[in-house]
């Protein structure tokens, strides 16, 4: 349960930690606009006087919104696609499901699997809004289940002989 709560908040906070970083990546953007552009202006805030009045700082503003709005979307895209437990990125996606068999296989989904074995992300293929959200599904210790049918099979050939 502990565990559980401490990989939750490890992946909360690797978030956190991008959105900080993106952040201050948007903040040396928009002081790097005002130290050139318009002198007389407090550093990270937007010049209203100038904004106001001037097309080409008012555009670059709107480029320094638009890059730092990308910068927050990356965050969190990449995020989307970590392991739970590890933050490792997910990889081997797999397509699940099909629309011309969907009562007996499903609606199509794309599911990616940890690199060592945490647990596999299931992501709709067509999300509507309202639909599901991405499914996390935790696995236990992949060693553990694979010793364990090992040492099932062990037993049962000492058993027979």
């Amino acid at each position: 349960m502990f565990a559980r709560i401490k990989h939750q908040l490890r992946y909360w906070g690797y978030l956190l930690l991008k959105f900080a970083a993106a952040g201050l990546v948007s903040s040396f953007a928009l002081w790097f606009l005002n130290l050139f552009w318009a002198p007389q202006t407090r550093l990270f805030h937007l010049a209203m006087g100038e904004f106001s009045y001037d097309l080409m700082y008012t555009s670059l503003a709107g480029v320094w919104f638009l890059f730092s709005y990308g910068l927050f979307y990356l965050a969190v895209w990449d995020h989307r696609f970590r392991c739970r437990t590890c933050l490792r990125k997910l990889c081997m996606p797999i397509e699940t499901g099909s629309w011309g068999h969907m009562l007996r296989l499903g609606r199509p989904q794309m599911e990616y699997i940890c690199p060592y074995g945490h647990g596999t992300l299931n992501i709709e293929e067509v999300q509507f809004p309202g639909t599901v959200p991405p499914e996390w599904n935790e696995h236990g210790n992949i060693w553990d289940e694979l010793f364990a049918s090992a040492d099932a099979a062990n037993k049962d050939s000492d058993s027979r002989h």
